[in-house]
């Protein structure tokens, strides 16, 4: 568990430092080389590595022969025991672009699919001794989260009808199931995660064709659908108003030709050609 390690100042110690530096080098110019060579060792040896300067959002995590001693989380020039090993973990937020990678979906289909997440350190001692390298240990376990994460949703509801989040449509529900996903896995290394998102998303290569052609043709079949109904119900107006105006009476086989004419016309992908009757209907 992170323990927080208050330092002294280390401006005084500072002033130490230089008084001993400028004695030694006195003494040697005295030709006293044995007691300067001493004040210079012990300056140097024991005292400067007692310094430490900790930047803002950063730390320093102290241990003194093996044993983990606290964390400094303050800012500032400070002076330690000059025994500690000071290992730097910065709490600065961080950015981690997930390489793409391709994986499977809920249907068996390969898909590509990166993320972005963002995270801190929220405790330094895990961080530090719980994991061996916590970037990279960070970076391995957003990718085990994303293939588990792929696996649970289908890319779209082209072949799971019956699904109400897919990867495509529903980003909110799949990015805050992917953060979740995360945070859980980092927990042990002390790592907080403040965002997670799919930043690209894509069919693989090898499907990617035969499945851009399936979403033309099912786009193209749901066109023409709208297309049918609304000219089914032009159609039936367009007889309807010449009956109620008494425009012309039809009979089944003058109404079947004239709804077929005007299917054609309304439904067809060209411009309609039209063809001037010199005769009457029945001719």
């Amino acid at each position: 568990m992170d323990k927080n390690l208050k330092l002294t100042s280390g401006w005084l110690m500072l002033l130490v430092f230089f008084l001993l530096l400028g004695g030694g080098i006195a003494l040697l110019v005295m030709e006293y080389f044995i007691t300067g060579s001493i004040v210079l060792a012990i300056d140097v040896l024991f005292v400067m590595p007692g310094f430490v300067a900790i930047e803002p959002n950063s730390s320093r995590v102290m241990t003194l022969f093996g044993a983990y001693v606290g964390t400094c989380r303050e800012s500032g020039f400070f002076y330690t025991n000059p025994f500690y090993t000071k290992k730097k973990i910065s709490l600065r937020a961080v950015n981690l672009d997930v390489p793409t990678i391709k994986v499977n979906d809920k249907q068996g289909n390969p898909i590509m699919i990166g993320t972005v997440v963002m995270y801190r350190v929220q405790d330094a001692f895990k961080a530090a001794f719980e994991v061996e390298n916590y970037p990279e240990f960070i970076k391995i376990q957003s990718e085990a989260a994303i293939r588990k994460l792929a696996g649970a949703y289908s890319y779209d509801n082209l072949e799971d009808e019956e699904a109400t989040a897919t990867l495509r449509t529903s980003s909110d529900e799949v990015n805050h199931h992917l953060a979740e996903e995360i945070r859980e896995r980092l927990t042990i290394a002390g790592i907080e995660v403040i965002e997670a998102r799919i930043n690209n998303l894509a069919y693989a290569t090898e499907i990617a064709g035969a499945m851009l052609q399936r979403q033309q043709a099912t786009a193209i079949v749901a066109a023409r659908s709208k297309i049918v109904e609304g000219a089914v119900g032009m159609v039936q107006m367009a007889l309807d108003q010449l009956s109620e105006k008494g425009i012309i009476e039809f009979d089944p086989d003058k109404k079947a030709a004239m709804v077929s004419n005007l299917l054609v016309v309304l439904c067809g992908d060209r411009n309609a050609s039209p063809v001037i009757n010199a005769g009457t209907l029945h001719q």
